[in-house]
């Protein structure tokens, strides 16, 4: 998977888009991400780094439980997964560095550590048997998810850019992770997960449109 690691943060090519619903599945799918996001504005408005700890926290779930479910899949089935183990296994690697970055930048509460708990058990539990009965809106979840995330990050780049947020020095689990230089600071953090995020977005909606092409050959 190719991640913002990989590439210049100062000029990290960046595109917000959206996947326009196709069928109820979609529909059902971005409706439910824009039920979270309901919750989400309503519990962080615009403290973005609490925000980006209790996002995190759910979007490090999804390619667990799918490199799981994917590796039993092409076992049960004696066939190839076609890398989709490794990219999903890589994805939430990903996201637990974002959350790993992210509690150090905003320092949760012992409340807000008490939601994480509760957001991962309830979020796991739902996303398994998602993935299990019904992949495909599984994936566009995630997609859709990810757009939200992107998002939620502009708008953080935008506080920080404005001086309402404070850009402090990168963590230095930030610094190890994305190659960063000494001297970075949290606007190119959030600029390299905002682009990691895109990757995670464009990589879901994919699996979703070649699961739903599998299924009308």
């Amino acid at each position: 998977m190719k991640q913002a690691s990989d590439l210049d943060t100062a000029t990290v090519d960046f595109q917000q888009t959206h996947h326009e619903p196709q069928d109820f599945r979609d529909r059902f799918a971005l409706g439910f991400v824009k039920f979270l996001r309901v919750f989400a504005d309503g519990f962080f408005a615009g403290r973005y780094g609490h925000r980006a700890v209790v996002l995190e926290t759910v979007a490090a779930v999804p390619g667990m439980v799918g490199g799981l479910l994917q590796h039993l899949k092409a076992i049960r089935h004696i066939r190839d997964d076609q890398g989709w183990i490794r990219e999903l296994l890589d994805e939430a690697e990903n996201e637990r560095m974002h959350l790993m970055t992210f509690i150090e930048i905003a320092k949760p509460t012992r409340f807000e550590r008490f939601v994480i708990m509760m957001t991962q058990a309830v979020f796991y539990n739902f996303y398994f048997f998602l993935y299990l009965f019904a992949p495909r809106i599984a994936h566009r979840v995630v997609g859709y998810l990810e757009e939200e995330a992107v998002i939620s990050y502009t708008q953080y780049l935008e506080q920080i850019d404005a001086g309402q947020v404070d850009n402090v020095p990168a963590p230095t689990v930030a610094l190890e992770y994305w190659n960063l230089p000494a001297d970075a600071r949290l606007r190119e953090v959030v600029l390299v997960i905002r682009a990691d995020e895109a990757i995670h977005r464009d990589t879901n909606h994919e699996f979703a449109n070649q699961i739903a092409d599998q299924a009308h050959d």
